[in-house]
């Protein structure tokens, strides 16, 4: 894999908030461009381009985050990354995000710090696209590369998604070693906190070998629950193993999958 270890480039304000992530009241005077930012600090500015982009002065909110990213605020070149990586206000450019991601991957927060949720989102983001490549870029594909990022996430942060991404490795051997047991082991924990396609995937893994009601029960959780792109991949699998069951455990795992629904699976 080959970066430049420099970041260059515009850098493009976001105005995207992890979830938990609390963003104080702007304590700056929101008409007023960033100018002589020697003179606030990184965080104040960082705040002021959150509040610029919010009220859709974006052209201020670009100066602010490109600032505060250059001065070590690790929220802002996480905004940085992921408005280049869905196209939001910028043409879309898997690259440049992934540089972005890689910079706030590298930093080592302590579990519960104000900086988690970035890092631990980071670290799934550029695994993600290390997994898979980035075509027309020097990033090519490496799935051990991207294992190591998705365990780092999953163990040290207790990431969903990246125990997803596990989960799913484990399962097919991509990355290098397939493991039933372990693909349950990550595909369990991502599945207890909620993630649909853990809970999909755990379910029709159980449905297999035999434990029908607890598959299908998780199957029929997961669909529920489902962002829109997942439910067809989901449906797909719930029904084919529907349509093999018995009635007395279909009517079973409906129950038990309202039961998770209502109660979580702990």
């Amino acid at each position: 894999m080959r970066i430049s270890k420099q970041i260059t480039g515009g850098l493009v304000a976001a105005a995207l908030v992890l979830p938990g992530t609390v963003i104080p009241a702007l304590a700056l005077d929101e008409n007023v461009v960033v100018q002589q930012p020697r003179e606030r600090s990184p965080w104040d500015v960082f705040r002021f381009g959150f509040s610029a982009y919010k009220s859709g002065k974006k052209e201020e909110a670009v100066e602010a985050y490109r600032y505060a990213a250059e001065n070590g605020q690790v929220g802002a070149s996480w905004k940085l990354a992921r408005m280049y990586a869905e196209g939001d206000g910028v043409a879309r450019n898997d690259y440049e995000a992934f540089k972005f991601f890689s910079e706030v991957a590298q930093q080592d927060v302590r579990p519960g710090s104000r900086d988690e949720s970035y890092v631990s989102d980071a670290l799934v983001a550029v695994g993600r696209y290390l997994k898979t490549g980035i075509p027309g870029s020097p990033v090519e594909a490496n799935p051990a590369a991207a294992q190591q990022y998705f365990m780092r996430a999953a163990a040290a942060y207790r990431n969903a998604s990246a125990q997803y991404e596990l989960g799913q490795m484990f399962l097919t051997g991509d990355g290098g070693t397939k493991n039933i047991q372990q693909a349950a082991r990550w595909l369990q924990l991502s599945a207890e906190k909620g993630h649909a396609g853990a809970q999909a995937t755990l379910g029709n893994l159980l449905f297999q070998s035999g434990k029908t009601v607890r598959g299908l029960a998780l199957m029929t959780a997961a669909l529920e629950r489902a962002a829109p792109a997942e439910v067809p991949r989901i449906r797909a699998m719930q029904e084919e193993a529907f349509a093999v069951a018995s009635e007395s455990d279909r009517r079973t795992a409906i129950a038990l999958a309202e039961d998770y629904r209502s109660n979580g699976m702990e």
